[in-house]
């Protein structure tokens, strides 16, 4: 039988005692080796400062591809235009000519879909006349004069008002000045002034400008480098190939194409010259009606009647002239009439001519 012996009441605390000792051998051999390998530098202890950037990160990036730039809308550049062909032997005429060429016709072309909108983020590009064959015109511009005219306004409905307007055309034989002025009971409605060079093909306009009543004054530029027409009024432009006109030079150069070269004058015939206005330009197709018998200061006169009307859709003025070979081909009568209907009548009460040609 064996008996057992119960256990010493001092043992339980020796054995707690035998592993706290232990314990903290274990801890000082760790906290020892943890000071050797930190001198060693092998931990790192945190502190205040970033790390240092240790790892190195190697990324091939894959480049996009080249941006393709916007194309660049250019005007195509007109064909040339051939040499008028050379006139037949003619007696010598009493007033020297020269020649023009009519411009090409343009059409402002319309704008489609779709490339449209690449079109409107570049810079308006210089719009270009169709190249068509130029007609020879010879050119004898009338003396310098001053031309008073009696206006009607005759609107479509109610009464008319009454006015008086001038214009002064005056010329060295190497530049020009057209200045126009109108008014209807007091009031002026209009002014203008055209100015520029004469050269061989006749009137080369420079600054066409005009004022309405209550509207800003508009100027109308005819650069010669760059060759283009701009616009105050607007951000069109055109090249400049030669011939072209304003509406102020333009009764002029028909006066002249009338002293130099009246057969070109007929009835049913077209006279085409290209015709800036105050924000856009085109061809204008001079209609020649006829001749009709016009009443100047009491005396009748003969005279040649010519129109411009604008093309289908347009707000433009049509522009009725009467040009009198007998007294140098000046204007003796305008008659302007709106898209309403309303028109504006001019008749020659006095004629000035400073200049005998």
């Amino acid at each position: 039988m064996t008996t057992e012996i119960p256990p010493s009441p001092h043992a339980q605390p020796r054995k707690r005692l035998y592993v706290g000792g232990l314990l903290v051998l274990l801890t000082s051999l760790l906290l020892h080796l943890i000071i050797i390998s930190w001198a060693r530098g092998l931990i790192t202890l945190p502190s205040g400062q970033p790390p240092d950037d240790t790892m190195i990160v190697a990324a091939t990036l894959e480049s996009e591809p080249p941006v393709i730039p916007k194309p660049k809308i250019v005007a195509a550049k007109p064909k040339p235009r051939p040499r008028p062909p050379a006139p037949a032997p003619v007696a010598a005429p009493t007033a020297p000519a020269t020649e023009t060429l009519s411009p090409a016709e343009h059409e402002t072309p319309t704008a489609s879909t779709g490339d449209n909108k690449v079109a409107a983020e570049e810079t308006p590009e210089p719009a270009t006349p169709e190249a068509e064959e130029g007609i020879a015109y010879k050119i004898d511009l009338p003396p310098s004069a001053n031309l008073k005219y009696d206006i009607q306004k005759i609107p479509k409905e109610g009464s008319p008002t009454y006015g008086s307007g001038t214009i002064s055309w005056h010329t060295d034989g190497h530049q020009y000045t057209v200045d126009g002025d109108f008014g209807v009971l007091f009031i002026t409605a209009l002014r203008f002034k055209s100015s520029g060079s004469i050269t061989d093909i006749g009137i080369v306009p420079e600054l066409y400008s005009e004022k309405r009543f209550r509207r800003s004054e508009t100027n109308t530029h005819f650069q010669r480098d760059p060759a283009l027409i701009s616009f105050s009024a607007s951000t069109k432009s055109y090249p400049r190939t030669g011939g072209e006109q304003d509406r102020a030079s333009i009764i002029w150069q028909l006066a002249g194409i009338g002293r130099g070269d009246s057969e070109k004058f007929v009835a049913g015939a077209s006279i085409d010259l290209f015709v800036a206005g105050t924000r856009d330009a085109e061809t204008w197709h001079i209609l020649v009606i006829g001749q009709e018998d016009i009443v100047v200061d009491g005396t009748t006169i003969s005279a040649w009647h010519v129109a411009r009307a604008p093309r289908r859709g347009s707000y433009d003025q049509k522009l009725d002239i009467w040009l009198a070979p007998q007294l140098n081909w000046y204007p003796v009568r305008l008659r302007y009439t709106e898209a309403n209907g309303d028109y504006l009548d001019m008749s020659l009460s006095k004629l000035n001519v400073s200049a005998p040609h």
